[in-house]
């Protein structure tokens, strides 16, 4: 595959050498210890402030997706694990949580936050073992990240009477939260904070594949001295969430994931009294207008797909150009591509680590494949690829129609969909042609024409000369089928108090 596309490349450069000729710097291997992981053999469910074993006594297995060596054997929670923690959760509820003030609430989450920031160098490595992307990912994002929204919702958590939800909200009760295994820890983070900081205590089920920084965080929860029961973390694969969806003692269930599973979610609990948010797919546009300043705006793209190996639900993976500079951008934009460093996520040299799962990879493969089968034009970088662990090579499709699969279908991969427009109406028309709806970004030096572009696109969240960037206090989420409701910010409250 690198050697057939490195003739392409070769047209694209335009002076008879291909972009692995023209020079590179070359960088020493700068591996982060793994000895700061103190990663246990075996974990169990933590429930009620203490590692107990499953009922069933069923373990997997989680795996470093770079090698496929094994890290640590995980409990499979069972329904009645389920059961359990869902009770527990409610006795903290009732007795202790929901009649804790919220300065004493808010010292525990400072707490929290303060030791995530003590263990970020140990946190930012197991993630990279566990997840497969790059350390200084892990390392300058994701802990930070975290850390930084236990902070900000513990600063909240006694002024929920000036969120703008009434004088004296109220909290849900018992939060059931199921997240993915793109952005482990900070997806935690996302869900406990603002569930905490409101009152409320929670069942946390995080990703089969990436569940070892969130059992991590259950030691953090016991170092923070968090009264047990407040919060539970259940193991397992989609029937342990199932059963988390399906349990009459939940009362709110938080999910980000996929459209499908959501989808499916939102249909089992719309017969009952639970409270529903969910943060699902893209298929996102990244608008470049021909006054875009290039060299920036060809960082952003980058950023914008091959941050995380493109596992990020809101990845610009639509890019839309204008026509007067699509050769331009497309030619800068894969000379950049191609020196992009793809290997060993534990160096702090590599840009685009692996594939978090065998099943990803192959869903990745399975769809580029039908790029190039509807005509599409691939280049792909000449890099070489362990030969061990799940890897796939950054990938650029261009003369890209709207029809295509690459086109309409949430990839999650690095892989980038290049299409053209003449005006801005046209690229707002291509940006909508959508069923999602979870982000958008716009690049041009006109204000005027960034704004009116942005007031017209049909997504939750819009970046103007910018992609992938995340604070705390800003809200995220999605419309269509990107999901509804919001996390972050004053709004992501709103999903745990009862207003």
């Amino acid at each position: 595959m690198c050697e057939q596309t490195s003739s392409v490349v070769t047209d694209l450069n335009g002076d008879g050498r291909s972009l692995s000729q023209l020079g590179s710097l070359e960088y020493d291997p700068a591996p982060e210890s793994v000895a700061v992981a103190h990663v246990r053999p075996s974990y169990g469910l933590f429930i009620d402030g203490v590692f107990t074993e499953p009922s069933a006594h069923e373990q997997f297995v989680t795996l470093n997706p770079a090698n496929e060596e094994v890290l640590a054997t995980v409990a499979r929670a069972s329904s009645n694990d389920v059961d359990h923690a869902v009770r527990v959760a409610r006795r903290a509820y009732e007795n202790v949580w929901s009649k804790t003030s919220g300065a004493e609430r808010a010292k525990y989450l400072f707490r929290i936050a303060r030791l995530i920031q003590e263990r970020a160098r140990e946190l930012a490595v197991i993630e990279t073992l566990d997840n497969g992307k790059p350390i200084r990912e892990s390392r300058d994002i994701d802990i930070p990240l975290a850390a930084a929204h236990f902070f900000y919702y513990a600063g909240w958590a006694d002024k929920l009477g000036h969120a703008g939800f009434g004088p004296e909200p109220q909290p849900i009760g018992v939060a059931g939260q199921i997240i993915p295994w793109n952005f482990p820890l900070l997806m935690a983070a996302w869900k406990l904070a603002p569930a905490l900081a409101a009152g409320n205590t929670c069942v946390l089920k995080p990703a089969e594949t990436t569940s070892l920084s969130a059992l991590v965080l259950a030691e953090i929860l016991q170092q923070a001295e968090l009264p047990p029961g407040v919060a539970n973390i259940v193991t397992g694969d989609g029937a342990t969430g199932s059963d988390l969806v399906d349990h009459p003692g939940v009362d709110k269930i938080a999910f980000t994931g996929s459209t499908e599973v959501g989808r499916g979610i939102q249909q089992r609990v719309a017969s009952s009294h639970k409270r529903l948010t969910l943060e699902l797919g893209g298929k996102g546009a990244n608008i470049v207008f021909d006054d875009a300043p290039i060299d920036e705006m060809i960082e952003g793209i980058i950023d914008g797909i091959f941050f995380n190996q493109g596992h990020v639900c809101c990845a610009g993976s639509r890019l839309l150009v204008q026509e007067t500079v699509a050769d331009e951008v497309l030619r800068r934009l894969v000379r950049r591509m191609e020196q992009l460093r793809v290997g060993d996520p534990m160096d702090k040299n590599t840009d685009v680590g692996a594939i978090n799962s065998a099943a990803q990879l192959a869903r990745i493969e399975e769809l580029t494949s039908y790029g190039e089968s509807e005509g599409a034009t691939r280049y792909t970088s000449s890099c070489t690829l362990p030969d061990k662990g799940y890897w796939f090579a950054p990938t650029v499709f261009a003369n890209v129609a709207q029809s295509h699969r690459i086109a309409r279908d949430e990839i999650f991969g690095p892989v980038l969909s290049v299409l053209t427009f003449r005006t801005p109406e046209e690229a707002v028309v291509k940006a909508n042609n959508t069923n999602y709806g979870l982000a958008c970004g716009v690049w041009s030096e006109k204000g005027s024409r960034a704004l009116w572009v942005a007031q017209r696109l049909r997504a939750g969240v819009i970046w103007a000369n910018t992609y992938n960037r995340f604070d705390p206090s800003s809200p995220f989420g999605g419309v269509r089928e990107s999901g509804f409701g919001r996390e972050g910010g004053r709004h992501g409250l709103e999903a745990y108090l009862n207003v």
